[in-house]
């Protein structure tokens, strides 16, 4: 057997020992990225192999990025900031029909922004905004198809664990990853509140507005909010103007963070408690996967499948743009049935590389790719988000949380299309990083 053909097979090995066996992804990755390295050259080379790149990889200082940026996202969760985002775009954007709804994307946006977990997202907004919509006779559709939509934000606006991996794993940089997925995400985010208006257009019953607010209290709101827009300018601006690595603006993030949530006393014992063992718990579910990802990568390496598969498309001379489409659409499936962290480091390997050889800028790739793994979160059979949402709605049913994200879908394909067209909307802020 050639060796680009052993590669293959040990793709399709992984699948079928990730879906028949339900092995998670960070360990199938490892076993047979081992037993594929061991195949292809010998078990002592492989034992040598995977354990310099391990070293490598997990010697880098550049990790401690992960539970810094992880535990910033744990304090904020468990200091109850939710709440005040949520007050403040529902004074804002109550008043108008669906508007609950907008608001309820727009507190989903500004928690993405420091907590960078979609899931994380995902509960903390049930929470909170599942029971005011419903007070309000929402339509179950519009409440979780927004909720569930809303909370993918968190994998697309800085800080993103997804984007942190990525940086990480292709050797970019991760505050050039961060400020381009500002304008993809304030774009995404911005086609949401579209969508809900739309929606409340062609269903007026499913969106009532709520009681008007003054303008005294719209401001008033704002100084709950406040607090987090500091923190996130803090991070951000240090990351922009060089000030600080993105390893620093991590520990920036949580000392302030923490200094906050004890200032204003809404930080228990219990919750710092929490806040720390979902650390630890989410940084080693993160570690694991790069750790079986990078065993995985170097198996794949050796067969010289990507390499492979990069020249066979560039031979097929056909425009640029169909075989990013084609990379999408992997993507999208893909991201449909698995994590997206694990797909996006099992792939990497593969489309990496090709998207080199036909010259995408890797920043914007890795933003392009951030959005598209981004669907896979609410889209069945395995969204996420929607799990997670009706998990916390006991009486809707998940097949009712599907029902209100499709309608939510063409807004990511919608943006997917403005980056490529334009993908300065990428590469202007990123390109002014230091």
């Amino acid at each position: 057997m050639s060796p680009e053909f052993i590669g293959l097979l040990g793709i399709l090995i992984l699948l079928a020992t990730m879906f028949s066996l339900q092995i998670p992804v960070a360990f199938a990755m490892a076993l047979v990225g081992f037993f594929g390295l061991g195949y292809v050259t010998s078990l002592d080379a492989a034992l040598m192999m995977i354990g310099t790149e391990l070293w490598t990889t997990f010697s880098s200082y550049g990790l401690t990025i992960i539970p810094l940026f992880i535990f910033m996202g744990m304090i904020c969760f468990y200091s109850d900031v939710n709440t005040k985002l949520y007050n403040a775009a529902y004074k804002w954007l109550g008043a108008t029909r669906g508007g609950l709804a907008m608001a309820t994307v727009m507190a989903c946006a500004g928690f993405a922004a420091i907590s960078g977990s979609n899931t994380a997202t995902a509960a903390t907004m049930t929470s909170v905004a599942l029971p005011e919509m419903k007070r309000f006779k929402y339509h179950p559709i519009l409440i979780t198809g927004s909720i569930a939509a809303g909370s993918t934000l968190g994998v697309v606006i800085p800080p993103s664990i997804v984007l942190v991996v990525y940086g990480i794993y292709t050797g970019q940089s991760i505050g050039k990853l961060f400020f381009g997925s500002i304008i993809p995400g304030f774009i995404l985010a911005s086609l949401m509140m579209v969508t809900i208006y739309v929606i409340c257009q062609w269903h007026k019953d499913w969106g009532p507005a709520g009681p008007k607010t003054t303008f005294r209290e719209k401001i008033i709101s704002l100084k709950g909010a406040g607090e987090m827009l500091v923190l996130f300018s803090l991070v951000m601006g240090g990351l922009f103007i060089g000030f600080f690595t993105p390893s620093e603006a991590g520990a920036v993030g949580s000392f302030f963070a923490l200094l906050i949530s004890l200032i204003r006393r809404n930080l228990t014992r219990e919750g710092f408690a929490r806040a720390v063992k979902d650390t630890l718990r989410v940084s080693c579910f993160i570690v694991m996967i790069i750790a079986g990802a990078v065993i995985f990568g170097r198996f794949l390496a050796i067969t010289r499948l990507p390499y492979a598969i990069a020249e066979w498309a560039i031979a097929l001379q056909v425009p640029n743009f169909v075989i990013l489409w084609l990379i999408i659409g992997v993507f999208i499936i893909g991201g449909a049935i698995m994590d997206a962290l694990g797909l996006l480091l099992i792939t990497i390997p593969i489309f990496y590389p090709l998207a080199m050889k036909l010259g995408y800028d890797p920043i914007w790739f890795g933003v392009m790719l951030t959005i598209v793994t981004t669907m896979g979160a609410i889209t069945p059979p395995v969204g996420v988000n929607a799990y997670v949402v009706a998990g916390m709605s006991k009486d809707i049913s998940l097949n009712t949380v599907f029902k209100g994200v499709t309608y939510f879908l063409p807004t990511y394909i919608i943006c997917i299309i403005l980056l490529e067209i334009f993908p300065s909307l990428v590469l202007f802020l990123a390109g002014a990083v230091k």
